[in-house]
């Protein structure tokens, strides 16, 4: 369709990321007024790994509402 490799990579990162982020588990806590995530989920690792964001701040504000 016209798209060049370069850009085709960067699809491809955004739409796993997105995948990844599907995947991570979230957990309800205190009737569920509060969430947490694992400090060892693989899937939001991965999402961070490939959008090149802070996974301790992802995990904060996953989790929080502002």
């Amino acid at each position: 369709i016209g798209v060049n490799e370069a850009h085709q990579k960067i699809v491809f990162r955004i739409i796993a990321a997105i995948l990844h982020l599907g995947n991570v588990e979230i957990h309800e806590e205190r009737d569920g007024d509060i969430c947490s995530i694992s400090s060892e989920d693989e899937h939001l690792k991965y999402f961070c790994r490939l959008l090149g964001v802070d996974y301790s701040k992802m995990q904060h504000w996953l989790c929080h509402c502002k």
